[in-house]
């Protein structure tokens, strides 16, 4: 069990009630570290009994060393050791619920046979129908197959499920969609299409997730072309998009125009190739993408193809060389690689008040106390810091407002608006280096991505439905 530093763990102990008294093991638990912040009894007795103690630490460290005290104590049995995360998981965090109930026979002719006949002719007859008379029209497929889950790499399907039940959770609740986790117990690009197309009469969308590079390229463009329902990578788009929401703020703080700034993307991997189209689509002209290779430019060919592409697309001086020598003169980093690739003389050597989004996770490229003062506005992917740039930002409203408006595909243009939708929440009186982007919380966000997202999705002809709050308007 791996516990995380400033967590919390329950200890189920029974007690002797003759041998030991509660205030000692309290007294123990406390010299060895650890403070209980709630106590639950789950079975009292006269001579003894059961309780739970919910109990903080400040290392995981001290859970082995607390625990074996514990142990030691006479009158005491340890029965087990928790981390609450751990709990919060058994037996997954999402479940399927009936939305009518059924009490009589009447009920179960019509939810089922022979009632239900009628519905799948109708159907079968107008195969539109499935969004309305099923649960397709708000129903979204997340689709896995672990191979680069976020901070853990390739851990396989089984391990990637925790994650994926988390994203479905995080659409529920924010948006009010349902989506059910499916991870694919394959890496061959084409049986991952075949299988997503067979799934696709169940489902309104597919957000596809933690699928390594380079075959997330082409397993989104294929099922895009291949399927009538929005398809979304959402380790690309969604990060593109929340990362301009902050850059388009960011902008305001130290007034640049994005026609006139120089990018430097480090990590050209799924989500540095989206960013940097959505920058591109968004203005900016001067974008350098630099990998382990060093600048990616159009005198090499390299064997990923997608490099290439990146290549023609970017770098109009044909820049060369390592990091530290093109970020020279830039006015914004963009960091989606790993820790510790960003130097303090590297941000020095930037124009004047530089923006850096350092957003590799769990570890940015560089921290806030190492880049210091020389940095005027700096995010990361991280809740501990200020401008935390989180994809749940993004992704909920962009599906809200694809469902609604029944979209064939989320377009360039509406993840465009969903990033200004974001980037709006933030009033001009709010505006400040330590505030670029709202709160994951705010409850302002999905409705005003929704709202951009229907919009742009009607005004481009991609919608095929027009909500009804959308209807009459000038």
């Amino acid at each position: 069990m791996r516990l995380e530093s400033g967590t919390s763990v329950i200890m189920r102990v029974e007690m002797d009630k003759q041998a030991v008294t509660f205030g000692e093991l309290v007294s123990l638990i406390g010299q060895q570290g650890g403070d209980i912040v709630a106590i639950d009894v789950i079975q009292p007795g006269r001579k003894t009994e059961i309780r739970d103690l919910t109990v903080s630490v400040a290392e995981p460290s001290v859970i082995g060393s607390l625990s074996d005290a514990v142990k030691a104590m006479k009158g005491i049995h340890l029965v087990n050791v928790s981390d609450r995360t751990f709990l919060l998981h058994l037996g997954g965090k999402i479940q399927v619920r009936s939305k009518v109930p059924i009490k009589n026979r009447d009920d179960l002719s019509r939810v089922y046979t022979p009632g239900v006949a009628n519905v799948c002719l109708a159907i079968r007859d107008d195969v539109n129908k499935s969004h309305s008379l099923t649960i397709r029209r708000n129903t979204v497929a997340v689709v896995s197959d672990g191979t680069a889950v976020l901070g853990l790499g390739d851990i396989g399907p089984h391990a990637a499920m925790p994650v994926m039940e988390g994203k479905a959770m995080l659409f529920k609740e924010l948006a009010g969609v349902d989506a059910f986790p499916i991870c694919l117990d394959t890496k061959d690009t084409e049986e991952i299409i075949a299988i997503v197309k067979a799934l696709a009469p169940t489902f309104g969308g597919i957000n596809l997730e933690d699928i390594s590079s380079p075959r997330c390229f082409e397993i989104e463009r294929r099922l895009k072309e291949e399927l009538d329902i929005p398809v979304f990578h959402d380790d690309q788009h969604g990060t593109a998009v929340v990362l301009l929401a902050g850059l388009i703020n960011a902008l305001k703080i130290v007034d640049k125009s994005i026609s006139d700034i120089k990018v430097v993307v480090c990590g050209v991997g799924a989500a540095g190739f989206a960013c940097s189209r959505m920058l591109l689509a968004a203005g900016v002209s001067r974008l350098i993408g630099v990998d382990k290779c060093g600048a990616i430019h159009r005198d090499e060919r390299y064997d990923n193809e997608a490099w290439n592409e990146f290549a023609r697309l970017t770098n109009p001086d044909n820049e060369k060389g390592s990091l530290s020598e093109v970020i020279a003169g830039a006015d914004v980093f963009i960091g989606l690689s790993r820790p510790k690739l960003l130097s303090n003389a590297d941000v020095r050597s930037m124009n004047a008040d530089p923006i850096v989004f350092a957003m590799a996770n769990p570890d940015p490229e560089i921290t806030p106390d190492e880049a210091g003062d020389a940095v005027r506005v700096f995010a990361t992917g991280r809740s501990d810091y200020p401008n935390q740039l989180n994809n749940v930002l993004a992704f909920p409203g962009i599906f809200r407002g694809a469902l609604d408006a029944r979209a064939r595909t989320i377009s360039e243009s509406m993840k465009l608006a969903a990033a200004h939708a974001i980037a709006s929440i933030v009033t001009p009186e709010e505006l400040n280096e330590e505030y670029i982007i709202p709160s994951v919380f705010n409850d302002k966000v999905v409705p005003a991505v929704r709202r951009a997202v229907v919009q742009e999705a009607i005004g481009s002809g991609v919608a095929r439905k027009v909500p009804s709050d959308f209807r009459n308007l000038d």
